[in-house]
């Protein structure tokens, strides 16, 4: 019923699946389903022992000397196959008989030491009745007589010394045994807890599958949500991504173009510039030139006075007069060419405003969007008819299913189940009180041998005399003499008892612990259910022809057991996928298919936009043809990097009056120097301005800089100029004659998006049935606990560190007799005893007024005839 359930909760959640092949799938936005609901189940399929689990550890090793070999897979696989019994002489086939040698092998640690019982339960009750009546007879140490020895004392002490160590085992033995008596119940009164955790997660188990179920269904509507999301903004999304990959031609040329009408804003100004900073030169150095010329005249007349003609000033003068040609401005603006006809056109070209013209091809262009909004209306609104009928075929599939009904049916059998474990529960608890008050008798058996033995060596030990001879030993002696031999006697009686009880749960316990525990842990249990043709000779696979009546599927104990202890979801467990597979119950290919139709007819058209008219066109052609590459550029550069004179003035001015002071005093000399102050103070009003001054250093400044970068701009200004025209003839192409490409290119893409979100709801749909729905975890607790914990932990360790305790402690009662039975010869009263002469033993004898062989007047009583 349990896989019926399964069958038809997974049938349900496949109904929201489908499978979409795309030839292109680009990645989707992500869409967030959340997590599939899910309760924390309380079963933690671990038991720790506590203290006692030192003991089964022991326990363990003991099983490993006794039994080494590894879990016999073939051997149990070939046992369970082979026919033993049908016919006469089965047993004497040779396979059989090797079989049966393999199967003895393997046991032999346990067929050993349980022969080795066998013998204890047969022997120990023998020699006890032979020794009984050896003892009765007067034989083996019946007869109630003493013969000394010079080592009496150490004896008693050995024997003494042995015979405690041995009930000393013996107790750590009886303890080992109660404390797994008592762990064993503690475990079965604590073990309801348990079982209730198990069905308790069983009914979660059941109760939150349908919510989980509903959780897969509902979330269809954040895919079809995200999906109307990005039609509703068809523009954004769509209309965007042709506008990107339109863009990447698009927008190089705009921005070219609008590059260019920069450009022919900045050459106006740069020529403006250039104009107002000639001029402001011009100015200046206009007034420095006709300076220099008075200073250079006046100067060159005051040379020609016929003082300069005597025999001391002619070599001066003619100094002088030779170097009157310094005296000149060095750059001259005033002879560069004009740039006002290339003004002109500049401003011819401006009275267009290109920039505006560019603006509005952008604008155009921006509108892409708005447009694929206006020309999709009619396609969208059928793609969102699709989208609801989804959304109404699921609900009518899902409503169809009697989920309901089944887990109602399946919550009755879990309920009476339960119910009747609970019923039964007490009876349990009652059986296992009697279990433990049989082993407890049994702990009490050899606990009774203890206190014998304990009270013997005590009243022994306390109440010996080393000074009184063996007749007239003290009553306390005597006595523990008498408990030693009583504990002996029912040594005899128990041992056999107990050594039945030790064979029996040894055997039991100890290959339930290594043919059941050990390859329950390592799996290897399940490999063996898993071999094929093995519980049913004719299924391959016997878990496969139970769920799916097809036993040639692959599915194992093992890898169901695997997957459900990882909190799989069932259906991955069992591999439902063989019964039905949840593609192709609701295919959603065949809607998708329909949406993929509808998105490829989108169709729309850009043509509309124009990026840049002919007017634009014409003028970016007229600034071409503006004239500024005509311009002589190094005539300037030129100008603008020589110095304001030829000579430094003041250099001059100090030349010239020192050859004036090589001249006679006179008038010539004070005209000489009158002539260097005037060409001082020119240097000083008209040159350092022209150099210093922030009029004329920002005139210089900016008809460098106008002048670089009308030649930057002039160079190949033509060829620049058609790039730019080219670049946008080709993008207005591409978008009227090559935009259907692009446009078909991004419906794809766009398609697959929406498409993708499907596949994204596919894929989490059947991850989380995999995986979370249905999560098969507490199956596997169920079986942990069952096996794991009550058979193994429980059960198995309990019961086989019980044997092991009660064997130790009954195999120490084979010393303990033998000391005990000794030692007693030291504490009772005998009846007779050896008596010497002075002269023969000295100090070793007794010295006895009565004869040999009388007996002592002490009643003796019938325990002492042993």
């Amino acid at each position: 019923m349990a896989g019926e359930l399964c069958l038809l909760l997974l049938l349900f959640c496949g109904s929201t699946v489908s499978e979409v092949q795309p030839i292109y799938k680009p990645p989707p936005g992500t869409l967030d389903f959340g997590f599939v609901p899910a309760k924390t189940y309380d079963t933690g399929a671990y038991h720790e022992p506590g203290a006692i689990g030192i003991l089964f550890k022991i326990v363990h090793a003991f099983l490993y000397l006794v039994q080494p070999n590894t879990f016999p897979q073939d051997l149990i696989r070939k046992l369970a196959q082979q026919q033993f019994g049908n016919t006469q002489g089965d047993y004497q086939k040779p396979e059989n008989v090797v079989l049966t040698l393999q199967a003895i092998y393997y046991e032999i640690g346990f067929i050993v030491s349980a022969a080795l019982g066998l013998l204890f339960i047969l022997l120990l009750p023998l020699v006890g009745l032979c020794f009984c009546m050896c003892r009765c007879c007067d034989n083996c140490g019946g007869e109630m007589h003493q013969r000394q020895k010079k080592n009496a004392d150490c004896q008693r002490s050995c024997f003494a010394t042995f015979l405690f160590v041995a009930s000393l085992i013996i107790s750590v033995g009886v303890l080992c045994a109660y404390a797994a008596n008592q762990h064993l119940t503690n475990q079965v009164r604590g073990a309801k807890k348990l079982v209730n955790s198990n069905f308790k997660d069983l009914k979660i188990f059941l109760n939150d599958t349908p919510a989980q179920i509903d959780y897969l269904v509902n979330q269809y509507n954040t895919t079809k949500d995200k999906a109307l999301s990005d039609l509703n903004n068809v523009g954004p999304v769509l209309g965007s991504r042709v506008q990107e990959q339109l863009g990447k031609e698009v927008r190089p040329a705009l921005d070219a173009a609008l590059t260019m009408a920069g450009a022919i804003r900045e050459t106006k100004e740069a020529l403006e510039n250039v104009s107002v900073s000639v001029e402001v030169l011009q100015e200046g150095t206009e007034r420095l030139h006709a300076n220099l010329t008075d200073v250079k005249m006046h100067l060159s007349n005051t040379l020609n006075d016929s003082a300069c003609n005597a025999a001391q000033a002619a070599s001066t003068c003619n100094i002088i007069r030779n170097s009157l040609a310094q005296l000149n401005i060095n750059a001259n603006f005033s002879g560069l060419p004009g740039v006002s006809s290339q003004l002109a056109k500049i401003n011819d070209v401006l009275k267009i405003d290109l920039s505006s013209l560019v603006q509005k091809g952008y604008a155009a262009f921006n509108d892409t969007p708005d447009l694929v909004v206006n020309q999709t209306r009619n396609i969208l609104s059928d793609i969102k008819s699709v989208l609801e009928s989804i959304g109404s075929n699921i609900t009518t599939f899902t409503r169809a299913l009697p989920v309901q009904k089944i887990l109602a049916d399946l919550m009755v059998h879990l309920t009476q189940s339960e119910a009747y474990v609970q019923d039964y529960f007490p009876l349990v608890e009652q059986y296992d009180f009697y279990r433990w008050l049989g082993c407890l008798i049994l702990c009490c058996m050899l606990v009774l041998i203890l206190v014998f033995y304990y009270l013997g060596l005590l009243c022994g030990t306390c109440g010996y005399d080393k000074h009184a001879s063996p007749t007239t030993r003290g009553c306390i002696s005597n006595t523990g003499g008498n408990f030693l031999m009583a504990g002996v006697g029912f040594s005899f009686l128990f041992s056999w008892v107990l050594m039945i009880v030790v064979v029996l749960t040894f055997v039991t316990g100890g290959n339930v612990e290594k043919l059941v525990c050990e390859p329950f842990e390592d799996k290897n249990l399940f490999k063996v259910l898993d071999t094929p043709y093995l519980l049913n000779k004719h299924w391959k696979n016997y878990l496969a022809g139970i769920i799916f009546k097809n036993p040639n599927v692959n599915l194992t104990f093992e890898k169901v057991y695997s997957d459900c202890k990882e909190n799989k979801g069932i259906y991955t467990s069992l591999h439902l996928e063989y019964l039905f597979n949840i593609n192709e119950l609701l295919n959603i290919s065949m809607y998708t298919e329909d949406v993929a139709l509808k998105i490829e007819h989108i169709q729309i058209n850009l043509s509309k936009i124009i990026l840049l008219d002919e007017i634009g066109k014409e003028n970016l052609l007229n600034f071409s043809s503006s004239g500024i590459d005509g311009i002589d550029f190094s005539a300037y550069l030129t100008e603008i990097n020589k110095s304001v004179t030829k000579v430094d003035l003041l250099s001059f001015a100090n030349d010239l009056e020192a050859r004036a002071d090589q001249l006679p005093k006179g008038a010539l000399e004070n005209a000489l120097k009158g002539h260097a102050n005037n060409i001082r103070m020119i240097h000083n009003q008209q040159v350092v301005p022209l150099e210093q001054a922030m009029k004329y250093v920002k005139a210089r400044s900016t008809l460098n800089q106008s002048i670089r970068l009308l030649k930057r701009t002039s160079s190949e200004l033509m060829v620049k100029v058609k790039n730019v025209i080219s670049a946008v003839n080709a993008a207005q192409d591409l978008i009227n004659n090559n935009a259907s490409h692009v446009i078909v290119q991004e419906t794809k893409k766009y398609m697959d998006t929406i498409i993708g979100y499907f596949e994204q709801y596919t894929e989490w749909v059947k991850e989380s049935i995999s995986m979370e729905v249905a999560a098969c975890k507490p199956i596997a607790n169920v079986i942990d606990t069952a096996v794991d914990i009550f058979l193994c932990s429980y059960i198995a360790d309990s019961v086989n560190t019980f044997w092991f305790g009660l064997g130790g402690s009954s195999m120490f009662l084979i010393p303990a007799i033998i000391f005990a039975v000794k030692l007693s010869k030291y504490y009772r009263r005998m009846d007779t005893e050896d008596v010497y002469d002075d002269t023969e033993n000295g100090n070793n004898g007794y010295h006895k007024e009565h004869l040999y062989g009388i007996h002592n007047p002490v009643f003796t009583s019938s325990v002492e005839q042993w």
